[in-house]
């Protein structure tokens, strides 16, 4: 074992901790990303899946897409593709053919091992919301710009909970730090306070090229050994309709020649941003996301991506966003049956346009969370905290999801679908025959503690004793174990030369200026 790497294990901290701190506040279930154990939904037949393909590679051959990169126009030039300014089109073949040489499935370590995950095949897991500019929580009662502390605390949230298996971009902007440092003090925080897989923001050279240092210092690791396996990954969106822009395609190129999964998520609002069907919606998506990893995939053949749906629509009355709709939910099943198509793995989101936690919250993140299920989609963005479509991130909201996260993964332990004679029960039956009651026998004795899911926000009690215990809604509950959470809240261990390096390395950067803010 290299000197590095004892001290990473030294440093990364253990993946129970967190959940044995917690027993003083809630009983959680431990850490253990979900297989999903289902069948996949496919609403396409086959004749549909190559009419979408078709659509798709017709959009890439007919129509073109603008790539806004001097660089990724000259590899395009390189590679033969037809490029006429800013706009690529792009044969099938070569698409098919890049395409193919992405893997279908790969693991992601992060400073921590025991935390690593694997993305693809039958595997999901979930991560914090990303990159709102506000933030809502009970006391404040109010929608305010994302501070410091805010971010911090959401990401103690991030860590504390195991039904959380990644910490994607800021769980809120936090806008009370200057845009040129504000990478660096937040990637600080996200690594003394958690020890769950990182993202990048491909924002720019200096931002891509700070988190990946900062990943490599923290994790213990040589250049060598970070190049040699993913550690980190950046997602990036295309500008609907048909383009991609300057830095996103900069910061992905910098992260796929250091062999760092690229995410490619196109964002398209179905009558806004793609076409008002959800076809011709998840065609166009399927073409922007494909161009880009076909790119990647020339410049590094191997390297791993993954394809990402946000295909919604809008709202025809005012033009606004919805989320968790029914038109949301079938574009991502459809989406992943194309994903399997091109053997990538496929990431979507918990998402809705609520602006409260309330009743519309849920009933629209459920909805988007199990369109996540019933898609096969490998890793679910925004799983937790969103509301206003992205704007506000809520530490109630958090809480809340995280409750529908953990019957998620009940729902996929093998254990409730297990069917051997003790699970047939028939002796149990037989000994309660046509009368009495399974209550009191030794079988239901045996299993009591663990035979159905327990909640820690939920509450079962009938109205007369959830009023007399103060009458407490789901949300005014969520904001006490929120707070109980915090308050009681320890970061994972990290070797303290580590720490003194990052935070030597944020110093300096800081001297040095930063990232440009022009990007």
């Amino acid at each position: 074992m290299s000197q590095t790497q004892a001290r990473r294990r030294r440093g990364g901290g253990r993946a129970g901790a967190a959940a044995r701190r917690g027993a003083a506040t809630l009983e959680q279930m431990p850490w253990k990303p979900p297989v999903n154990i289902d069948r996949p939904v496919e609403p396409l037949t086959a004749e549909g899946i190559a009419a979408i393909h078709d659509g798709a590679m017709r959009i890439l051959e007919e129509i073109g897409v603008e790539f806004l990169n001097d660089e990724a126009l000259e590899i395009f030039k390189e590679a033969g593709l037809k490029v006429d300014g800013a706009l690529v089109r792009m044969d099938r073949e070569f698409v098919m053919e890049m395409v193919g040489k992405a893997p279908s499935e790969f693991t992601l370590t992060p400073r921590n091992p025991e935390r690593a995950i694997r993305i693809g095949g039958n595997s999901i897991v979930f991560g914090n919301v990303s990159s709102p500019p506000n933030y809502w929580d009970m006391d404040l009662n109010k929608k305010v710009p994302g501070t410091r502390e805010h971010c911090q605390n959401l990401l103690k949230l991030t860590q504390y909970f195991n039904c959380i298996h990644f910490a994607g971009g800021y769980p809120v902007e936090p806008v009370d730090l200057h845009a040129s440092i504000r990478h660096l003090d937040v990637l600080y925080d996200k690594l003394t306070l958690t020890d769950k897989v990182m993202h990048a923001y491909s924002l720019g050279k200096e931002r891509v090229e700070d988190v990946m240092e900062m990943v490599r210092i923290a994790g213990g690791l040589s250049h060598e050994e970070f190049d040699a396996q993913p550690h980190m990954y950046t997602n990036i969106n295309s500008t609907s309709p048909l383009k991609h822009d300057e830095p996103m395609i900069d910061g992905a190129l910098r992260l796929v020649r250091r062999g760092q999964p690229v995410i490619v998520s196109p964002f398209t609002l179905a009558g806004a941003m793609a076409p008002v069907t959800m076809a011709g919606a998840v065609a166009q998506s399927l073409a922007e996301a494909l161009c880009a990893i076909a790119l990647f995939q020339y410049v590094r053949p191997g390297t791993p991506c993954a394809i990402g749906t946000f295909t919604s629509n809008v709202d025809m009355k005012s033009g606004a966003p919805a989320f968790g709709t029914p038109e949301y939910m079938r574009a991502t099943q459809m989406t992943g049956q194309m994903a399997r198509f091109y053997g990538l793995p496929m990431r979507s989101s918990g998402v809705c346009a609520a602006n409260v936690p309330d009743g519309q919250a849920m009933w629209e993140t459920s909805n988007s969370l199990w369109a996540a299920v019933q898609s096969g989609t490998n890793m679910v963005y925004h799983a937790a905290g969103w509301l206003e479509g992205g704007l506000i991130a809520s530490p109630e909201k958090f809480i809340m999801d995280c409750e529908v996260l953990q019957m998620i993964q009940r729902y996929m332990d093998p254990v409730i679908n297990a069917t051997g004679p003790e699970e047939i029960a028939l002796d149990a039956i037989r000994e309660v025959g046509n009368d009495g009651h399974f209550f009191g026998i030794q079988h239901t004795q045996d299993r009591y503690a663990t035979a159905f899911y327990q909640p820690f926000l939920s509450d079962w009690h009938n109205y007369e004793a959830w009023e007399a215990a103060g009458g407490t809604w789901t949300a005014q509950r969520a904001n006490g174990l929120f707070k109980q959470i915090i308050n009681e809240f320890e970061a994972p261990t990290l070797d303290e030369g580590i720490r003194e390096e990052l935070q030597a390395f944020v110093a300096r950067r800081k001297e040095e200026g930063g990232a440009p803010t022009d990007f």
